[in-house]
């Protein structure tokens, strides 16, 4: 399985429409599960690529498992190694190789018995499955219940013990402050505390801002005309974008509206691909002087993907709360700039702002995706064909 079938197969899995159960093809030995639902005694004589919204693989897996989704469940016997992503992830089928894990919720029953290394990482983790190798977990609350016969490295804001835990190596832990480790757990001479503190980044920023004072009018009004001018240049850009790419924009948009949760999962695949594409072409000699032609790439879709997110966002809401017919280029571009300038205003509200403004990227970079991978595969999914449908004539 080469690592450009490997994406493929994700983005597949990931383009599916919500709700229409999963899909399952056959390629040389590998099997492709697409969709949400179940997938029921799977027989894998090979590897398995598996994602949707909300997934439950069932069965027996001869080699490898890769699986994510929105809502995880793996109740898949894995003789190789386990690959599982998503918004919440549970294990409950044993792993004979290696474990690598991550989520917003991250669980393994003890069922879930890892006959290598577990490597997890998630806002939650609770390990109840043992694990004959050795562990590395990394969260903001840590729940280990489960035997661990090799060593074990925990890094959480707060990290707890159950009954069931056994360390056989040993212990280095991070958290704010020490924490009391139950003896029958691990011996206290194989235990080391590394202090968890915080990014210096905050602290330093913290510095930069102490004494300072409330912005004087020539700096809001500086503030206000760096703000203008980047409004300028996302209206800018999308009335070239319209002006010189119509049918393919409408076509992106049409993406958009018809597969909203399935854009964005592809958007967040899509950007992960963008971003790994720096240091695979770092490590290769041939590759080394293209880091910055990748770079560069990077910054000029995350813009093209923002704009992208926000008129398709404009025109959703136009269409939904606004008159019957679709606006007109001059209008399209005055609902793109009050859209960005909400998005703008959003900002300034913590965690959520930001997380709504990258959402925005994502939505775009996932239609872009999308389109991508239609002309290399064929369309996935009930989209409409906004090449074939034809445009207004503007003379008339």
């Amino acid at each position: 399985m080469t690592f450009r079938a490997a994406v493929f197969a994700v983005l597949a899995a990931l383009a599916s429409p919500a709700g229409a159960g999963p899909e399952i093809d056959s390629h040389g030995g590998d099997l492709f599960i697409g969709g949400s639902g179940t997938a029921r005694s799977l027989d894998a004589a090979r590897d398995v690529f598996a994602g949707g919204a909300s997934l439950t693989i069932d069965g027996e897996v001869a080699e490898d498992l890769h699986v994510s989704g929105f809502d995880v469940d793996v109740d898949a016997r894995t003789h190789g190694d386990l690959y599982a992503a998503g918004g919440a992830v549970k294990i409950r089928a044993a792993t004979g190789g290696d474990l690598s894990a991550a989520g917003f919720s991250l669980r393994t029953t003890p069922d879930a018995e890892t006959g290598g290394n577990a490597r997890m990482a998630g806002g939650t983790l609770t390990i109840e499955g043992p694990v004959r190798g050795a562990l590395i977990a990394t969260g903001g609350e840590i729940i280990m219940d489960a035997p661990v016969t090799g060593d074990v490295r925990l890094t959480g804001h707060t990290i707890s013990f159950g009954d069931a835990a056994k360390i056989g190596g040993t212990l280095i832990y991070s958290a704010p402050s020490e924490i009391i480790i139950p003896p029958d757990v691990i011996d206290a001479d194989r235990v080391t505390y590394r202090p968890l503190e915080r990014m210096k980044m905050f602290d330093e920023a913290r510095e930069a801002w102490k004494g300072r004072e409330y912005p004087t009018l020539s700096g809001f009004m500086s503030l206000f005309a760096g703000f203008l001018l980047m409004l300028a240049f996302f209206v800018g850009l999308g009335a070239i974008c319209l002006a010189f790419l119509p049918r393919q924009v409408a076509h992106l948009k049409l993406i958009a509206d018809d597969r909203p949760g399935t854009t964005l999962l592809t958007g967040v695949v899509g950007l992960a691909i963008l971003f790994g594409m720096v240091p695979v072409s770092a490590m290769t000699v041939i590759g080394l002087p293209l880091v910055p032609i990748v770079i560069l790439t990077i910054i000029a879709l995350w813009v093209l993907g923002y704009v992208l997110g926000t008129y398709a966002v404009a025109m959703r809401l136009a269409g939904a709360f606004g008159p019957g017919d679709a606006p007109e280029r001059i209008g399209e571009l005055g609902l793109l700039a009050l859209t960005l300038t909400v998005a703008a205003v959003l900002n300034f509200i913590p965690v959520l702002g930001w997380v709504l403004n990258f959402g925005l990227v994502l939505f775009g970079i996932g239609a872009m995706a999308s389109a991508v991978f239609e002309r290399l595969i064929g369309p996935v999914g009930p989209v409409r064909d906004a090449a074939l449908t034809p445009l207004p004539d503007e003379n008339a």
